[in-house]
């Protein structure tokens, strides 16, 4: 069983493309031998990414009321939750948050916010105002504002934006179970829009929805095929009052697997760790560098808190990798 992790690791180190079906048994192989399918997962990861590990922090600049009905989430308005509801924040805000994630050693700043997009001036004057201040700050901008068309994505570009971010969830076979009230072409061609206008683009989801591995492995294929830049993986933290909210844990050795079929589908590009690592992945939390990943998202999520950055910058020095600055 190892003799095909590692035939698989070496045409990936030399270039090549894994097939979904290879996908598939290489996620039932590392199952019986997950350590060294993190192993494998690793080799790959120094030989494309190298030694460092960025970090990202996000604000949640505009809270609750989403009109979308996301079956995860705490901030639509279809669900009774305890999620905090507030208007766009200022661009001040923002940018003082943003200076706080830099010196609490974030790399990268997204400024996030509910519903499907933006569509008041004023909120795009300030969000304009936020992402050049950030930028002057020193700390790479980034945003996830919803659904986006070209001309947007080019304000954003010429405003500083650096990265847009804007998750596809899951893949389009699941999707149906999970949100109805937008469809995800309108998804996947935001993402087209902010490359189109020349933004770094992050894209992913989020695993425990439910889904199985094949759904997870036609989500990878499906970002490889986009060419994003980032890749966000996310795994579900149930939130009392919203339809999964007693969805069952993945196993902690499940999650790492599908973040090594990640690594092994996208060697090139980065895999972020992000919402829910702490609760699902527990003591195995270093397991997810070691499996593939080669970014974090540090600090408090949207509506849940994360951990002390101090506590991953020690994890990626006891890893004997390198923090980027």
């Amino acid at each position: 069983m190892t003799s095909f992790i590692e035939n698989l690791k070496n045409k990936v180190l030399e270039g090549g493309s894994i097939t979904e079906a290879e996908a598939m048994k290489l996620f039932d192989e590392g199952m019986k031998s997950p350590f060294y399918l993190f192993a494998a997962a690793s080799e790959i990861r120094e030989r494309f990414k190298g030694k460092k590990i960025n970090l990202c922090s996000i604000v949640n600049a505009k809270s609750g009321r989403c009109a979308e009905n996301c079956k995860f989430c705490a901030q639509s308005s279809h669900y009774k939750t305890n999620a905090p509801s507030y208007p766009l924040l200022s661009a001040d805000e923002i940018i003082s948050q943003a200076k706080a994630a830099k010196e609490n050693g974030a790399h990268m700043f997204g400024i996030v916010t509910s519903g499907t997009k933006i569509s008041s001036d004023n909120e795009w004057q300030e969000i304009f105002k936020a992402v050049k201040g950030i930028k002057e700050s020193g700390i790479l901008p980034c945003a996830s504002l919803g659904i986006l068309d070209y001309d947007r994505a080019m304000s954003l570009k010429e405003a500083g934006l650096f990265r847009y971010h804007h998750n596809l969830e899951t893949s389009k076979s699941y999707f149906p179970n999970i949100c109805t009230t937008h469809s995800y072409d309108e998804d996947v061609d935001t993402i087209k829009a902010a490359k189109a206008a020349g933004l770094s683009t992050c894209c992913g989801g989020i695993i425990g929805l439910g889904e199985n591995i094949e759904h997870r492995i036609e989500l990878a294929l499906l970002l490889r095929e986009l060419d994003v830049d980032s890749v966000p993986v996310n795994i579900l933290n149930p939130i009392v009052g919203t339809p999964l909210e007693k969805n069952p844990s993945l196993s902690p050795l499940e999650i790492l697997c599908s973040i090594a079929i990640f690594r092994f589908i996208l060697p090139q590009k980065d895999i972020k760790l992000c919402g829910g690592k702490e609760k699902n992945l527990r003591q195995l939390l270093p397991f997810g560098i070691v499996a593939g990943c080669n970014s974090l998202m540090t600090g408090n999520y949207l509506t849940t808190t994360g951990r002390d950055t101090a506590l991953d910058y020690e994890m990626i020095a006891d890893l004997g990798l390198i923090a980027v600055v």
